[in-house]
């Protein structure tokens, strides 16, 4: 099997470095004059028309990938599945070192490689752009600018305006590619997209600067040849500026919302401007037409499968069992699951509640390991927006609800971890970061117990603001089911109390369990295309687009065809866009919708019956003794834990000497908390003053 995977990732490999290529020669004269003419007399044909060669030039080879790393992600899991301790990669690590992680302003926290990417991509757009106005400029000059009237330098700015819209696409091309939370691309290359959304975001500013250029040019180039008129011009067979117009509209209006400032203070107005982005499509498709467009189509396409799925998985409401409820205005909410869902440490999951907000849905890390809790999924909630804090109010009340409504999305996560090969973890967390690391540590009990295999060593370093935040490290506990053990992992936690100079009495209630009745049609969370997801994933993209390609075929060969002749000046090029976006959508949505009909059918075969449970019943919590740290210890796991923990008051963790003092030979570290504290142990792993220090890049969110 691994052969066939190494195969298979290879093959894919090749895939995206010709993918690549193709990119880098399509500005040059080459392939203009000679090879692009090659490739359209021979593909050019009465079903797919002009638009058939660029199909099968840019969209076909994305496609492939993305079937290829489903093949291969299958595969993974299923090995996955039967690991053991030989699953422990090598400590040494050739490529260590262009992990570390380097503090970049305006990119934040990236690693060697991630900025040689960058820096890769820039220079594909400076290349494209110079060779592009290099060809143009080429064929400017007195003789042809007087053959429009116009003089050298305004032809060279029409010239300059049209580039910028080009290379304007080619980072279109990428930019839907982060946002695919289900993709199979980003998990072939051991991404999330989680962790890609940053990538999203520098492609969003680049496209939206480039577009802006291109539309500007274009705007001051009719202006001054007093061809204004052009800026109200629909043409029905050549390029629509309106369209154009619209799009860079809907465009700048999303882009407006996106910088830090407004992101933060206004995260509404941002989130529902952001769905503009479907008529900025539109109009995009509409300006330059479905031939062109088609270079852009398969990161959209893959989107649209991605987020038809997701629709389809949110209508229905799960089974929430339960909740802990913490003095720290903290909840775990804990929900029913299939086993066959089985998900990594890190992992999110999106939850709405129509009864806080129908159009809300907010990613959460799952602080439960599927391996340790077969049959249930956790997530922790800290009370600090107005969403969270109405959830809070409403499971914290004296006369608490006893029935919560919840839909969800996900889970979505890498497709593996490797914390396997560290000798030891440093895990630091600030407030209510420590909710990936609870996954974590769940996920490395079940290693040691269950699969009896060595674990690395853990040092947890917590830094709360004040003593009622303790209780937060309860959850590193699971709420029910039978105890755990975890005695042969080693486990240090030193957790920092910064704005207390000393244990503070308290008469809060302590932990709270909240028991919930579930609705006769709530069903345990289940994944939305079986356990065999990533091979009826790639299925889907594989039939749908044998729909697309046959209905477009048809409709081509025996309606516009016959208008038309593949001259393109007859047949309306809105018309053919809007026919090819209607094919597309009609095609992804009946074989999506037949994959998760047909898994939802098995999973309701597998799944248990739900059991109504009478009346919402608090208790306190076994688990309580941060609050009380007089109350006897109840169990084993109660007592482990509070004998592995230090608590230091009035001080933060001097977070450079720990990490020094730690002399094994390869030292994983992890942080999620404030941008100060993150940057601060990214500068410690780079700084190159212990070479043991391994930086491990995850995304969190809570």
């Amino acid at each position: 099997m691994m052969m066939l995977m190494k195969m298979i990732k290879g093959l894919a490999m090749m895939v995206f470095i010709g993918y690549l290529f193709l990119w880098v020669i399509t500005p040059t004269y080459v392939f203009k004059k000679k090879w692009i003419l090659s490739v359209r007399a021979h593909t050019t044909s009465t079903y797919f028309g002009t638009q058939g060669p660029t199909m099968l030039l840019y969209t076909l080879p994305v496609l492939i990938m993305a079937v290829l790393g489903s093949v291969y992600l299958h595969l993974r899991k299923k090995a996955n599945q039967n690991r053991d301790e030989g699953d422990k990669e090598a400590t040494s690590d050739n490529l260590s070192i262009w992990r570390r992680p380097m503090i970049i302003k305006g990119l934040g926290i990236v690693s060697i490689i991630e900025l040689a990417f960058f820096v890769m991509f820039i220079a594909l757009i400076v290349w494209s752009f110079t060779t592009y106005l290099h060809v143009s400029f080429a064929g400017i000059n007195q003789k042809t600018a007087a053959k429009k009237g116009e003089e050298v330098w305004q032809s060279k700015l029409s010239s300059v305006a049209l580039r910028f819209g080009l290379i304007g696409n080619l980072c279109l091309v990428f930019l839907f590619f982060p946002v695919t939370r289900g993709s199979s691309i980003l998990s072939l290359f051991g991404l999330t997209s989680e962790a890609s959304i940053k990538y999203h975001i520098w492609l969003g500013h680049i496209v939206m600067t480039l577009f802006t250029l291109h539309g500007v040019c274009y705007i001051i180039y009719w202006i001054v040849t007093k061809q204004t008129s052009e800026m109200v011009k629909w043409a029905k067979t050549d390029i629509s500026n309106v369209a154009g117009e619209l799009a860079l509209v809907a465009g700048l209006i999303m882009w407006a919302t996106t910088f830090p400032r407004i992101r933060r203070k206004m995260f509404e107005v941002f989130f529902y401007t952001h769905h503009l982005y479907i008529l900025f499509v539109v109009f995009f498709v509409f300006h330059v037409g479905i031939a062109y467009a088609s270079m852009m189509l398969p990161g959209f396409y893959l989107f649209m499968i991605d987020r038809f799925l997701r629709f389809l998985q949110s209508k229905g409401n799960v089974r929430l069992v339960s909740s802990r409820v913490l003095p720290c205005e903290t909840l775990e909410l804990n929900f029913s699951k299939s086993r066959g869902l089985n998900y990594t440490p890190t992992s999110i999951i999106f939850i709405n509640i129509p009864s806080i907000s129908k159009a809300q849905w907010h990613p959460f890390t799952i602080t439960s390991s599927s391996n340790l809790e077969p049959e249930k999924l956790s997530v922790m909630i800290k009370s600090e927006g107005s969403w969270s804090r109405k959830l809070y109010q409403m499971l914290s009340s004296p006369n608490s609800i006893d029935r919560l409504d919840v839909c969800v999305e996900g889970p979505y996560g890498p497709i593996a971890t490797n914390f396997l090969r560290h000798d030891m973890l440093v895990m630091v967390s600030g407030g209510s970061g420590i909710t990936p690391f609870t996954s974590i540590f769940r996920e490395l009990v079940y290693t040691t117990e269950t699969l009896k295999c060595k674990a690395p060593k853990i040092l947890l370093i917590s830094a709360f603001k004040n003593s009622s935040d303790l209780t937060m490290l309860e959850l590193l506990l699971p709420s029910s089911g039978a105890p755990i053990e975890f005695s042969k992992l080693e486990l240090q936690i030193e957790a920092y109390v910064t704005r207390e100079k000393q244990p503070v009495t308290n008469d809060k209630k302590l932990v709270s369990t909240i028991w919930l009745k579930p609705n006769p049609s709530d069903a345990p969370i289940t994944p939305v295309l079986g356990q065999n997801g990533w091979l009826w994933l790639g299925a889907i993209i594989v039939s749908s687009f044998v729909v697309f390609l046959v209905s477009m075929g048809l409709v081509t060969r025996f309606y516009i065809y016959p208008i038309d002749k593949n001259t393109n000046k007859v047949y309306s090029l809105g018309s053919r866009a809007a026919l090819n976006m209607l094919l597309i959508c009609v095609s992804i949505m009946i074989t999506c919708y037949m994959g998760f009909w047909w898994n939802k059918k098995r999973n309701a075969m597998d799944s248990k019956q739900i059991q109504n449970m009478e009346g919402a019943t608090p208790v306190n919590s076994p688990n309580s003794w941060f609050y009380n740290a007089d109350k006897e210890l109840e169990s084993m796991p109660q007592q482990s834990l509070y004998q592995s923990t230090n608590v230091h008051f009035g001080e933060r963790p001097d977070l450079k000497r720990i990490m020094f003092e730690q002399k094994e030979s390869s030292v994983g570290v992890l942080v999620c908390g404030p941008k100060k504290m993150r940057h601060e142990v990214a500068n410690i792993c780079s700084s190159g003053l212990a070479s043991n220090l391994h930086f491990e890049s995850i995304s969190f969110s809570w």
